[in-house]
């Protein structure tokens, strides 16, 4: 008869085991991580991402990862008596705004983040698009908005489109076991810093990488479909099918710029790429070392 408790530590070592073939064979692989929503808000939650990602370092996975800071860039921005513009779902960035960005998206939330790594055991180097070229943008061209039935253009200001990236310096900061966070900050060929929308940039970064997997922290439980009157979890979901369902309009709003990032990222031999939860707990290893895996995973 077992003593009492030992089920339990038997149960724990069966998760180990279950783990064990995506240990082995995810082991020297690449992934990019884009960190974002809930889990960047909730002190929990960044713990367990940071865990989480020091965890894959140690096993022999190279996770690099990605942020934004949309919600962190709006909140200081009223502090200075600054409201937020979108259109299409993009910020419009004056100078100022720029500024701001840059504040907040490297000294606040990178730095932040490399700090939690580090309290975790992992070395944590923050980087944004202007150290060694990593993110070279160029300005996006006035966005076209249709406004009480006339169109208009929008000048979006310093919000960057991607035209390159140089992961060298990831390469070797990855083979040092040095943990690369990259904040969504590019920057022009002129030397101008441009805010990106940390998706697109994670995808192409995995897509730059050949990474194995691009993995999506979000607020949502993954891509949903409507099937009678419930909303019904997909998970698994092919990219043109998703892009499909972009056209239709049943995937809208904030999770359109998450599944280009897929798209891209799986057209450039990334082989899987998967939108989680980021509410969830560890929600990284539950989908990477699971059988059931959490989220869709688009392929």
């Amino acid at each position: 008869m077992l003593k009492k408790g030992m089920g339990e530590l038997i149960a724990k070592a069966d998760i180990l085991i279950e783990a064990l073939p995506y240990i082995r064979n995810f082991a020297g692989k690449t992934f990019v991580i884009k960190y974002g929503g809930q889990a960047m808000v909730s002190d929990s939650l960044k713990n367990s991402v940071a865990q989480d990602i020091v965890l894959l370092k140690f096993i022999g996975i190279n996770p690099i990862v990605v942020h934004g800071g949309g919600k962190e860039i709006t909140e200081m921005g009223e502090r200075f008596g600054k409201k937020a513009n979108f259109v299409g779902g993009l910020r419009v960035t004056d100078k100022e705004t720029m500024e701001l960005a840059e504040m907040v998206l490297i000294g606040k939330v990178n730095t932040e983040l490399v700090k939690l790594v580090n309290r975790h055991g992992g070395k944590g180097v923050g980087l944004n698009g202007k150290d060694s070229n990593l993110l070279v943008a160029q300005k996006m061209p006035p966005a076209r908005v249709f406004q009480d039935g006339e169109e208009r253009f929008v000048d979006l200001g310093y919000v960057g489109d991607l035209i390159r990236v140089n992961p060298e310096v990831i390469h070797t900061l990855s083979q040092h076991d040095y943990i690369p966070i990259i904040s969504s900050i590019g920057v022009s060929p002129d030397g101008e810093g441009l805010n990106i929308n940390a998706d697109h940039v994670a995808g192409e970064l995995a897509a730059a990488l050949r990474a194995e997997k691009l993995i999506i922290l979000t607020d949502v439980e993954g891509i949903s479909a409507r099937q009678g009157d419930k909303t019904v979890l997909i998970s698994s979901l092919h990219r043109q099918k998703a892009r499909e369902m972009i056209i239709s309009g049943e995937i809208s709003s904030g999770m359109i710029p998450k599944v280009e990032a897929c798209i891209k990222a799986l057209n450039n031999n990334v082989r899987r790429t998967h939108i989680i939860d980021g509410r969830v707990s560890h929600s990284l290893l539950l989908e990477i070392f699971t059988d059931e895996g959490i989220g869709t995973m688009v392929l």
